[in-house]
């Protein structure tokens, strides 16, 4: 329930929905968080740092890890002289330049084929972009894009933390039918329906994993994250996707445990399910099923290479090398301390080590090894 004066984008959104009915929560969502001028990422990114931060912001050793492993893939292609290594959603470019600084110090054979394209929807995110990797698109191994390349030929699809904020429905059994919750408009502002499915693609994102919900169990259906995978499997020619984000397979995603979903919406770094309260001002996200990325990437010839916690994946890596990666030139006990300790965050359970996961999908690359996937 709303107890605020509406938001500009609640009141754009209550006229459509007295227009035309209630929609869908996927449209609701896509256009709480997606609006060109009034959507959560449309926002200036100090805003946003009010509501979360993520593995990039913690320390440079995670994108220099995820350097390592990307210029594995491309020896496990042969070294190719031109490689593409596109990240959707690359923000203001934190990623891209902890990968791209590590690539130019420590793999200068990697860094002369790769081209980094970073790809990021929002406007008002992209000069902040352009800035980050100004000193390696002038060498001629980055650029900036809008839209995702029609075609890669050779190279690797980077995904961190997207595919959550990708727009789902949601459904609710009841007495044996699924039902899809919707949002209507009251007087007293937006809120909850329950409505018939807006589409049987619904009915067989369920069908095809063998999932039956219990009768009032509620959970999201993630269409637009298998559209997502299988369109990237369409347009990667040879070469793999690397995907990290937080989830679980089905099996796990729509057991009893989660009876309410997974959807939250988080605002100043506090999570509620009051989804309709502040729309454009805070961010909606549900945990991506690995499994749906695993069955629809299948569909454009994704076959799955492996899926692991982050904290296997970045130990893998890392002690090639005693995690050399962690620290600067120069630094001090205190300072080598510090970094142990964002280290220990990312991988250690009580942190991000096991609510993130990182799932390789490959194309026309055979069993290709990889040393982030291993055991340790």
């Amino acid at each position: 329930m709303q107890s605020r004066a509406p938001t500009p984008l609640a009141e754009l959104l209550a006229a459509r929905i007295r227009a035309s009915g209630p929609m869908p929560f996927a449209e609701y969502m896509r256009e709480c968080l997606y609006h060109p001028v009034h959507g959560y990422y449309a926002k200036a990114e100090v805003r946003r740092f009010a509501d979360f931060y993520t593995s990039v912001d913690v320390h440079p050793i995670f994108g220099r890890l995820l350097a390592r492993q990307i210029a594995e893939m491309w020896e496990r292609l042969e070294r190719p002289a031109g490689f593409q290594l596109i990240e959707a959603g690359a923000g203001t470019g934190r990623l891209a330049a902890q990968v791209l600084d590590l690539a130019r110090r420590a793999l200068p054979d990697f860094y002369r084929a790769v081209e980094y394209v970073a790809v990021e929807r929002s406007e008002a995110r992209r000069p902040r972009l352009r800035a980050a990797l100004g000193p390696h698109a002038a060498a001629g191994h980055a650029k900036v894009a809008a839209e995702m390349p029609r075609e890669i030929a050779l190279g690797c699809v980077l995904s961190n933390e997207l595919l959550d904020a990708l727009a789902v429905h949601r459904v609710v059994m009841e007495a044996g039918v699924l039902r899809e919750i919707c949002v209507g408009c009251e007087d007293r502002g937006l809120v909850e329906v329950r409505a018939p499915l807006s589409t049987c693609a619904i009915s067989e994102y369920f069908a095809t994993q063998g999932i039956v919900l219990r009768d009032a169990q509620q959970a999201e259906a993630g269409l637009e994250a298998c559209e997502w995978v299988e369109e990237m499997g369409r347009r990667l020619r040879r070469g793999f996707v690397l995907t990290i984000d937080y989830g679980h397979q089905a099996a796990e995603l729509y057991d009893e445990r989660h009876m309410r979903g997974t959807l939250l919406a988080y605002r100043q770094h506090r999570a509620s399910e009051e989804y309709c309260a502040a729309p454009g001002e805070q961010d909606l996200t549900a945990h991506v099923n690995f499994t749906a990325l695993e069955t629809w990437g299948k569909r454009s010839g994704l076959e799955r290479l492996g899926l692991v916690s982050q904290a296997q994946f970045l130990m893998a890596l890392g002690r090639a090398n005693e995690f050399a990666d962690l620290y600067e030139e120069g630094q001090g006990e205190s300072e080598k301390i510090r970094a142990r300790l964002m280290l220990k965050t990312l991988i250690f359970p009580e942190g991000m080590g096991e609510t993130f996961r990182v799932l390789i999908q490959g194309k026309d690359v055979g069993s290709a090894k990889l040393t982030g996937l291993e055991s340790f």
